[in-house]
């Protein structure tokens, strides 16, 4: 009976307890404190700001053309006797080098009469000078009460014949000259030093005065037009019309990228062509490269005539810039710079140029001030940071020491510099999508 009886009430006595237990632990629980999630600053790379004056390079492209192309004619008719072994097309030929003989002996039959012409125009004018000397004594024993014209006398004197005599001797010998240039033309030498570039006669062949006999070209510099934007200008400092001066015409460096093989010429900037191309509102400038052909002392390879290159052309020198990669330029020139606290702050800079992998900025920083090359998603200015690697900006080390003549700079910070770049070429790529 009494068993019975607790198995009744014990389910109530078992609710009873577990209330009171639970009454017991909420009065005894320890007290709730709120405190915000800890927060986690970005791990970024940084770039600390060094101002350096550059010059800027401006790219162009262009075609390798000779500055003297000649076309050979002959000024004299006749056969083609001889042609030397060398004019073909490709090969080199120095200056005055006989190139073609043309038949010569009519000419020299020429030459003959000519010379039998001007003897016998030298023994004309000998008689008539003599004659006019005996003239003369005759006339210096008439009486003086003689009246005589003034012609009379002169035809008296034989004046007359003796003009004409001399006249007659100075038409032989332009003869003569004549006769003598026409047979020196029967040789065909070679203008200057230079290349055949096409070859039009050949041996046994009659040409006459006009005929197109081959083609030659310099070979002591070569040309390459290139055409300059009117928003590149500004870049460059040009040549003036005084005429060409190598110590301080600006540096280009032609190249061109066959099948990955990547070869370099070093050129001057010579001369610009003074006008505005109407149709496309550019500039053109002649670069000139020495030696094309590396037949001198030059050591680089042939730079063929008719070939297509890219240059790089040296701009003047620009103060207080700061180079920077472009991915890092956000939208409205603005990028991220990281203050004193360690937090991002936006900052409005002007850039210069924003062509190519790199920016250049001419406003808004200065010596010091840590640029964020990591692309934070979500970014906001306060945002706490972290930094991982340090780099300068101070990029192109070498280029920019020979253009400006800065000393040289701690071969340990070059390579930290390299590093950095390294860095944050590897950044770049991994946000490559977002910087887009």
């Amino acid at each position: 009976m009494a068993s019975s009886a607790v198995r009744k009430f014990l389910p109530l006595l078992l609710l009873v307890g577990s209330i009171a237990i639970a009454a017991v632990l909420i009065a005894n629980r320890p007290q709730t404190v709120i405190a915000p999630p800890p927060e986690r600053a970005a791990l970024v790379d940084v770039a600390e700001v060094v101002l350096q004056d550059l010059r800027i390079e401006v790219q162009a492209q262009g075609t390798v053309q000779p500055h003297r192309e000649t076309t050979l004619v002959p000024e004299v008719s006749g056969k083609i006797i001889y042609v030397a072994p060398n004019l073909e097309a490709g090969n080199y030929v120095a200056a005055d080098e006989v190139l073609l003989r043309i038949d010569d002996r009519d000419y020299q039959a020429h030459m003959l009469r000519a010379k039998a012409a001007v003897a016998s125009a030298q023994s004309n004018l000998a008689q008539e000078r003599g004659r006019a000397e005996v003239a003369f004594k005759e006339w210096k024993k008439l009486s003086n009460n003689t009246q005589r014209s003034q012609q009379a006398t002169d035809l008296y004197l034989r004046k007359p014949q003796t003009e004409q005599a001399e006249a007659e001797l100075l038409s032989a010998q332009a003869d003569l000259q004549r006769a003598a240039d026409d047979l020196d033309r029967t040789v065909i030498r070679a203008p200057y030093d230079s290349l055949v570039k096409e070859k039009h006669a050949d041996l046994g062949q009659y040409v006459s005065p006009g005929t197109s006999l081959a083609a030659v070209f310099s070979v002591d510099y070569a040309e390459i037009r290139l055409a300059i934007p009117q928003s590149k200008l500004n870049y460059l400092e040009l040549p003036g019309v005084t005429g060409y001066d190598p110590a301080s015409a600006p540096l280009v460096d032609l190249y061109t990228d066959v099948a990955g093989e990547v070869s370099h010429w070093p050129a001057r900037l010579q001369r610009t062509e003074g006008v505005f191309d109407e149709r496309s509102r550019v500039l053109f400038t002649v670069a000139r490269v020495d030696d094309p052909y590396a037949l001198g002392v030059g050591d680089h390879k042939p730079l063929r005539v008719g070939s297509f290159v890219k240059a790089n052309i040296q701009g003047k020198l620009m103060q207080n810039l700061v180079v920077l990669p472009r991915y890092v330029l956000r939208a409205g020139n603005s990028l991220w710079v990281i203050d004193k606290e360690m937090t991002l702050r936006n900052r409005k800079v002007q850039t210069l140029r924003t062509e190519g992998p790199d920016i250049y900025v001419r406003e808004g920083l200065q010596n010091g001030d840590l640029v964020c090359l990591t692309t934070i998603s979500a970014a906001l200015p306060g945002m706490k940071v972290r930094i991982n690697n340090r780099r300068s900006t101070l990029l192109r080390q070498d280029s920019v020491m020979e253009a400006a003549g800065t000393p040289d700079s701690d071969p340990s910070q070059t390579n930290d510099d390299k590093a950095g770049a390294d860095q944050t070429s590897a950044a770049a790529s991994s946000s490559g999508s977002k910087a887009a």
